[in-house]
């Protein structure tokens, strides 16, 4: 397994994600209807949805702002992790019953479907297999994409695959929801784990052709990244919706603030310290 990084405790986190809304009241309207998340806090201009411990996803108001094209560096995905498999299962079941069309991928670490959002974000939804079951070699993990047993993961709920008609209409988020990773589009994925490891020391963990998966702590990945479409991209010249930043939460902010000082572009906010990366993508790390 990679070590243990001296620059950020290895339980460093994802916190939450902002994103920039074209259409805020159907956009919250969706993530409330297929997450059961909360609405934690709201301005006109601004809705915090989350769970009832835990703040997840920002939605801010920008009707001006164009919608990212396909080749735009940004948001690939923001992946929900689910506390157990059963609590996978009853979303599913409760996703299923919306009739959204969804893709999955078991990871050999982890069972995840994805969608997307009605601006075009995509969404990771997922439960982790048991950490004594992921296979570590020189330091990466051994991580694949098979198809998913979606029938064991809802008999996991109690559900049955064949019978989703007599299932409650009030779902909720479990409390333990939070968001595993963030995936994000760069213009390349080499240079961006470098990045990363060099300014906020995460370690690669694992590598696939373009694109590189990072985390702290030997978890398969707290940041993915990716240039499958964004391949030689730098940063956007102009504004567009979607990603607005994401922010990372850990125990102790000392070791990153020593480890950034006297570097240009950096904004500290004594519990924050914020950044850009080279695609402009807006990182904070608070303490908390």
């Amino acid at each position: 397994m990679p070590a243990l990084s001296p620059i950020l405790p290895a339980t460093t986190r994802v916190g939450s994600v902002t994103l920039l809304a074209r259409h805020l009241p159907e956009l919250m309207h969706f993530y409330r209807s297929l997450l059961g998340l909360s609405v934690l806090a709201e301005t006109d201009t601004s809705i915090t949805l989350g769970t009832a411990t835990s703040p997840l996803l920002t939605l801010r108001a920008a009707p001006d702002l164009p919608a990212p094209l396909p080749n735009r560096p940004g948001l690939y995905h923001t992946a929900f992790l689910h506390p157990t498999r059963a609590d996978l299962g009853r979303w599913l079941a409760h996703a299923a019953r919306l009739g959204l069309r969804i893709g999955s991928g078991d990871h050999l670490v982890s069972e995840a479907f994805y969608l997307t959002d009605p601006e075009g974000n995509g969404i990771e939804v997922y439960a982790d297999r048991p950490r004594d079951t992921w296979t570590w070699e020189n330091g990466q993990v051994k991580m694949d994409t098979l198809a998913v047993d979606a029938a064991s993961v809802l008999r996991e709920a109690g559900i049955d695959p064949n019978d989703l008609n007599d299932l409650p209409d009030d779902y909720r988020a479990p409390d333990g929801l939070t968001l595993g990773h963030m995936h994000l589009k760069v213009g390349n994925a080499a240079q961006a784990a470098q990045f990363y490891r060099d300014t906020l020391g995460l370690d690669l963990v694992s590598n696939l052709p373009g694109a590189a998966f990072l985390s702290w702590g030997a978890y398969h990945h707290h940041l993915g990244l990716n240039e499958w479409h964004t391949r030689g991209q730098g940063q956007p010249a102009a504004p567009a919706a979607g990603l607005g930043g994401v922010e990372f939460i850990t125990p102790d902010l000392s070791g990153l603030r020593a480890h950034l000082a006297g570097r240009e572009g950096i904004s500290d906010h004594g519990d924050q310290l914020t950044l850009h990366d080279p695609w402009g993508h807006q990182i904070s790390v608070r303490q908390a």
